[in-house]
């Protein structure tokens, strides 16, 4: 972990001044706390080209984390890891008195967070980073983080993190200015998000379990890898799957 001190060159910020224009429009006409954030995950993946899954990690009053919103459950999965053990970039970056930023170049052996880092790497996981976010600077004050994860070891480069502190601060002054849904509302809104995501998760991976004979990791670890193969958001597949399961069914593990 260290200060971002990297300038971008020129040449890496070619063609991106019409994003972030864009950005700022979309920012400046979101009504709602959770529009602001849904743009700003959506502009990572497109700005920063490493970036395989994105996620916003937010700290409330109560000093409590959670995840508002993401761009696969799988990030959001890869976030509450983070919670339960206590460590990993996100919860650095999230604390109001954390660092700038907080970034892994190798998951799988990273002594910074040894609980976090070889659970992020089971799940496909080989980079990370995570940059502040202040969506609230009044008191009681909230603080959050951008995460940024790619799927290969050493791929988010000094430019990938100029990149993402640029849209964490478009960010966090949208939010600043933002104030038609409470963090209270987000947070409950994310909680049915996230319920209601399990839930059918669950019945793909109890589908596969009776089809295939096979245990709750094994049949989550064969949706995680079908999603990741057909580029489709794991709930989306559960949610398929479970709609037509008597039609449908995944492909079993290759040769």
């Amino acid at each position: 972990m260290s200060d971002i001190g990297t300038t971008v060159t020129g040449d890496r910020f070619a063609g991106l001044g019409d994003e972030f224009a864009e950005l700022t429009r979309s920012l400046l006409a979101a009504t709602t706390i959770g529009g602001v954030l849904q743009h700003l995950v959506t502009a990572a993946v497109r700005v920063i080209p490493a970036a395989s899954l994105v996620s916003i990690t937010l700290r409330g009053p109560d000093g409590l984390f959670y995840t508002p919103v993401e761009t696969d459950p799988v990030a959001a999965e890869l976030d509450q890891v983070q919670y339960r053990t206590g460590q990993g970039p996100c919860l650095d970056a999230a604390r109001p008195d954390g660092p700038a930023h907080a970034e892994s170049q190798d998951l799988a052996h990273e002594p910074a967070w040894p609980r976090f880092g070889p659970a992020a790497a089971e799940r496909g996981m080989g980079s990370m980073l995570a940059i502040a976010l202040l969506p609230d600077v009044r008191e009681p004050r909230m603080s959050g983080a951008l995460n940024v994860y790619a799927r290969e070891a050493g791929a988010l480069t000094a430019a990938d993190r100029d990149l993402a502190l640029l849209l964490a601060t478009h960010g966090s002054l949208a939010l600043a200015n933002t104030s038609a849904v409470t963090a209270t509302e987000l947070e409950k809104a994310h909680l049915r998000k996230a319920i209601d995501s399990r839930d059918v998760i669950g019945q793909a991976k109890g589908i596969l379990m009776q089809r295939r004979g096979i245990t709750a990791d094994e049949a989550f670890d064969l949706l995680r890898r079908t999603s990741q193969d057909l580029n489709v958001k794991l709930a989306v597949l559960a949610e398929t799957l479970t709609s037509r399961h008597t039609e449908l069914d995944l492909p079993g593990p290759s040769a």
